[in-house]
């Protein structure tokens, strides 16, 4: 059987996000497209044509991608792929690593707020939806440069209303299959976008600072993935096995590794970078 997915109502995005009615300089929908981040990577090189606060949508993306190039599809309308263009003047290139991290707290606020789904963060870039804390949306951060300055453009890509024959993989779930009170694809775009907008200009104005602004206590808050026992899987094959315990003014997680098998102590706690990560899991209790 078919799911009927209505199109995004472009006219009134704009009129409720984009200025002067709202925070954003711009809002385009596509139909189609590779992928929202990398367009918006590559026309980011000319600040006349792409200001700071720019939102690009598509309604189907074909090459769309997570971390490390993993490859994120979906059918079309059936969820919210889309990248905003920031250049966050001011703050210093060393925190811009955070975007992706208070991005990730202003999805989850938003989501629980207009669906009624527990909606929690893991570490560094998934959100996870429901009771099974299954993989519901991705954040994907990168830097564009150019003639224009730098600017960092932030992706989402958030199941809407995938059918659970639809999902990629078991460990993945959408908003329809946790029982979303509404999915509402406008009202989930508007909110989020709004709540990126107060977290955004709330860590900008306090210069990148994320305890002066107070979303690392946010963002901890909400991560799942602090108080586990996680595996953390280094490249060359490496393993990192203990507990997560925090994550660091740099956006770290601090890893207290798991004593030996004969009673050997804990060891110092490790912060790993996203950079240097190849996956986090938690170790089941």
């Amino acid at each position: 059987m078919d799911v009927e997915r209505p199109p995004l109502r472009v006219g009134l995005l704009r009129d409720r996000l984009v200025a002067p009615a709202g925070p954003y300089a711009r809002l385009d929908v596509v139909a189609d497209t590779g992928s929202t981040n990398q367009d918006l990577r590559l026309a980011g090189t000319a600040a006349d044509r792409v200001p700071d606060r720019t939102v690009l949508v598509a309604e189907h993306q074909t090459a769309g991608r997570g971390r490390a190039g993993r490859q994120w599809l979906a059918p079309p309308r059936s969820g919210l792929f889309f990248s905003v263009l920031l250049r966050p003047a001011g703050v210093p290139a060393s925190r811009w690593g955070w975007l992706s991290l208070i991005t990730g707290v202003a999805l989850a606020a938003a989501v629980a707020e207009v669906t009624g789904v527990d909606a929690r963060l893991k570490w560094p870039n998934d959100l996870l939806l429901g009771a099974d804390q299954r993989k519901g949306a991705g954040i994907l951060a990168e830097v564009a440069g150019g003639e224009a300055g730098p600017a960092v453009v932030v992706g989402i890509g958030l199941n809407v209303s995938l059918t659970e024959a639809e999902l990629p993989v078991p460990r993945a779930t959408s908003l329809q299959v946790e029982g979303a009170v509404d999915t509402n694809r406008d009202a989930l775009l508007s909110a989020v976008l709004l709540e990126l907008d107060r977290v955004e200009r709330r860590w900008r104005e306090a210069g990148g600072d994320v305890d002066a602004s107070g979303l690392r206590e946010r963002y901890r808050g909400l991560c799942a993935t602090l108080h586990r026992e996680v595996r953390v899987e280094l490249p060359g094959g490496r393993p990192l096995l203990g507990t997560a315990v925090d994550v660091d003014a740099a956006g770290r997680l601090v890893v207290r590794p798991a004593g030996g098998p004969d009673g050997e102590p804990e060891g110092e706690p490790v912060a790993v970078s996203a950079g240097d990560v190849v996956h986090v899991r938690t170790v089941p209790r």
